[in-house]
């Protein structure tokens, strides 16, 4: 595929791979390796919250990426560039009372709140691991419910193929967004069996505790076979579609950030290998694995597919 760097953005916001493993990346490391070797397991400090839940898709060495990590090391654009911006500055920014649409079609579109929202479905703890398209990756302790839930209880109609979800837009409070380098609000969207497949959650916490503003709070999608710009944060609206919906890195990006957007290492970015990837709290870099290692259940709905192509 033809790859080309999109003289609309930044250069901050496309950042090579070597800066982001900088003196506190490898200070954070030292303090990861006390993290217990048991699944699932502990954040690096004492009195870091204990991870705990279901480990899917985890490989024998992985291990929970620290609490510190998980909340201070974050894209959320709404907030600023660098991945430590969600952190300093979203205290602002107010996850509550909350309040999410569904509509498009089905049959039963609704605004809920957001403890009506999660009704009846019952939270759930789940491991995941994650990879970002800039070829870092943690392991992170979820809590949520799954998307398909949601899904069914709007009752998509023959005609849906496509989920759309959309953030807040809340410019008083997200300071990021007075930069333009995305179209705002930020969407993101899955096919409808994509979205439909028991692997995919709604996020409503992480280690245990109410999300973070800076993880995405109070509702975030979570694909652990995609890369992570397709785990849009503060969501608001989920709408039903027969249209593939346009997201917000592929409309800025489009011969980098697909819809797709699987973890692929045949297909690299134009900045760095996909080929291996360096875990938060590691030096060393590992293999990328095929689907992000979720193959054996997911692979089956790309089949047929050129995933070269359809990146």
């Amino acid at each position: 595929m033809s790859i080309k760097r999109p003289s609309d953005l930044p250069s901050s916001a496309i950042t090579p791979e070597s800066l982001y493993f900088d003196r506190r990346g490898f200070l954070a490391a030292a303090g990861a390796l006390a993290i217990s070797a048991a699944l699932p397991g502990c954040a690096s400090a004492d009195d870091d919250p204990k991870a705990t839940g279901t480990p899917f898709g985890l490989q024998k060495d992985d291990r929970p990426t620290p609490w510190a990590d998980v909340t201070n090391y974050n894209n959320f654009y709404e907030f600023g560039l660098e991945k430590t911006d969600p952190a300093a500055n979203s205290g602002a920014y107010k996850p509550t009372p909350w309040a999410v649409t569904v509509d498009g079609m089905v049959e039963k579109p609704a605004r809920y709140q957001l403890e009506d929202f999660l009704k009846p479905s019952k939270l759930e703890d789940r491991i995941y691991r994650h990879r970002c398209v800039e070829a870092w990756s943690m392991v992170v302790p979820w809590r949520g419910i799954p998307l398909a839930d949601v899904l069914k209880r709007a009752a998509p109609t023959g005609q849906a193929k496509y989920v759309m979800f959309t953030t807040v837009f809340a410019p008083d409070t997200m300071p990021g967004l007075r930069a333009p380098v995305l179209t705002w609000p930020y969407t993101e969207g899955l096919r409808l069996d994509e979205a439909m497949h028991p692997l995919v959650m709604l996020a409503t916490g992480v280690y245990g505790r109410d999300l973070p503003n800076q993880n995405g709070a109070p509702l975030r999608l979570v694909v652990p076979w995609k890369y992570g710009f397709k785990g849009i944060k503060a969501i608001n609206r989920i709408t039903l579609t027969d249209k593939m919906p346009d997201t917000a890195w592929n409309l800025a990006a489009p011969d980098e950030y697909g819809f797709y957007a699987n973890v692929n290492p045949e297909v690299d970015h134009p900045r760095w290998s996909q080929h291996k990837e360096r875990r938060i709290g590691e030096f060393a870099k590992r293999p990328t694995l095929p689907f992000n290692g979720y193959a054996e259940s997911v692979a089956s709905l790309y089949a047929g597919m050129d995933l070269r192509k359809n990146f």
